[in-house]
């Protein structure tokens, strides 16, 4: 069997039980948290996600290698808008609204005060569709910051892949503006 040693399933959130900040990303990569078990780790992606969460003191280390490392984020939860590897590793439209209710779920049980982080215009429309608002509610743009009905804050961020940041759509100072405001930021 090819990869048996991989997780394989879904990718349960990961990070502090009363964070002041839920990121969202797309889904668990192939190599990634798809091996793992945790989200963004054992990938690209993670690299920059990790190391800029260490850099502004939300983590107790730069790098995630595995589930059963000792990293631990203060203040910060990480999670997906699908739950599990997707075909050709880009999720369709009926995966993204299957899983919703896990993002709904999760969403509704943060403590208040909490902002949510969006990574792409994926992650950006799933938190739209958790919070049951119209897709052209709220436009996706980088460094944006929407008002949720509840009180929260979603703030949009360019996906931290390898793609947007070989291609210079992002790069670490952008990234790491954007997830600064967003951990420091109180809910309106």
């Amino acid at each position: 069997m090819k990869h048996s040693d991989y997780h394989c399933g879904p990718v349960p959130s990961f990070g502090d039980d009363n964070p002041r900040l839920l990121i969202v990303g797309l889904a668990p990569g192939m190599h990634g948290a798809n091996r793992t078990g945790r989200p963004f780790t054992g990938d690209f992606a993670g690299i920059l996600l990790y190391q800029t969460l260490f850099n502004l003191g939300l983590s107790n280390q730069p790098t995630s290698a595995s589930a059963g490392d000792p990293l631990r984020l203060n203040g910060v939860r990480i999670t997906n808008a699908v739950k599990c590897l997707p075909p050709q590793n880009k999720p369709d439209t009926l995966e993204i609204k299957t899983c919703n209710i896990f993002l709904q779920t999760e969403i509704a049980a943060l403590p208040q005060p909490c902002n949510l982080l969006a990574l792409g215009k994926i992650a950006h429309d799933a938190v739209l569709r958790a919070y049951e608002l119209k897709l052209t509610a709220l436009k996706f743009t980088h460094a944006a910051d929407h008002p949720l009905p509840d009180g929260r804050t979603l703030f949009d961020s360019y996906h931290c892949s390898r793609y947007n940041t070989q291609t210079k759509r992002l790069n670490q100072k952008m990234f790491t503006n954007v997830l600064r405001r967003a951990a420091q930021s109180n809910p309106r």
